[in-house]
């Protein structure tokens, strides 16, 4: 039997913004949670989001690609949203997140995909591009990797593991992801005193309502419930090949070199983490199409959404 913690739904009733009805999907002992809007027939957006996010980094997005006819389908990982929330923090793997991705998609016999992948939803996300190619119709590829021998981590990358480890500046009980989510928006001179401090940010308007999204799936929940989120940055190959799925990355990474269907890239070039050099290298890779939203950081659906949805909208009646 899994050890795991369930948000409560009275977490998620207040998020005015992102109102769609919960659907969940049984592997195993636990339940995953993924949003399923649109027609049931019509073609399929698969909406994968990262760390330290949930499906509600989609909710700008969402509305535009239900309105184009696509049946609109965003899971939560493991770990995060309104997914359950395993204790053990070496329960969680690359490999197990990317399992539980297939056994979603092929449990509601998903095809005619449209892959739409950003941070860790790259990895999990390709990773069944790659291996069930027949069930997908393109991919949309924004401010993500494959971990492959000749990727060069930046900087920005590095810190960011770094920070995870004792000593850093997220390793902290119950530490407060959300605040990362309104760092453009509130700036560092809010965000990093409550997240060291553990207290509340004083925001309001818009900025509230983003911060009561990102944190409604752990707010109220005890330490254990943050070991998705720990492990998510100490899980990048660079330092923990084995946990990260490194060998299975560099395969898929490979393969899809040679994908001889659809592929456009939308990359927000002011992230320092996958930045645009990187973006436009792999677009070139694949002969993509590559969109660039210059004032767009790492988390593009959050800051631009409806910008991005555009341009993959506009991509696709191009083909």
């Amino acid at each position: 039997m899994t050890e795991f913690i369930r948000t409560p739904d009275e977490n998620f009733a207040d998020l005015d913004d992102f109102t769609y009805a919960p659907n969940y999907h049984t592997w195993q002992d636990l339940r995953m949670h993924y949003v399923d809007e649109g027609p049931q027939d019509g073609p399929v957006m698969l909406l994968l989001h990262g760390m330290p996010t949930w499906s509600y980094l989609y909710r700008n997005m969402i509305p535009a690609l239900v309105d184009a006819g696509y049946r609109c389908i965003a899971p939560d990982h493991m770990g995060f949203g309104r997914s359950d929330k395993p204790t053990d923090i070496h329960w969680y793997t690359i490999a197990r997140h990317t399992e539980i991705l297939t056994s979603l998609i092929t449990t509601l016999d998903l095809d005619n995909i449209t892959l739409v992948c950003q941070d860790w939803g790259g990895p999990t996300g390709l990773a069944q591009a790659a291996t069930m190619p027949e069930r997908f119709e393109r991919l949309i590829i924004m401010n993500t990797w494959l971990h492959h021998p000749e990727f060069e981590y930046t900087d920005a990358i590095l810190n960011w593991i770094q920070n995870w480890y004792e000593g850093g500046r997220f390793h902290l009980e119950r530490p407060n992801v959300g605040l990362l989510l309104i760092l453009p928006m509130a700036g560092p001179e809010v965000v990093f005193p409550a997240l060291m401090e553990g207290t509340e940010p004083e925001v309001e308007g818009e900025v509230a309502a983003v911060y009561r999204g990102f944190s409604a799936p752990y707010r109220g929940l005890p330490d254990e419930a943050f070991n998705g989120y720990r492990r998510f940055p100490l899980s990048i190959p660079v330092r923990n090949y084995d946990n990260g799925n490194g060998a299975a990355q560099t395969l898929h990474y490979r393969t899809l070199l040679n994908w001889d269907k659809h592929v456009h890239f939308v990359w927000g070039c002011s992230d320092d983490v996958f930045n645009e050099a990187w973006g436009r290298k792999w677009a070139d890779q694949m002969n993509a199409t590559f969109d660039a939203i210059p004032d767009a950081g790492h988390f593009l659906q959050n800051t631009h959404g409806a910008e991005t949805a555009g341009f993959i909208l506009k991509r696709i009646g191009e083909e």
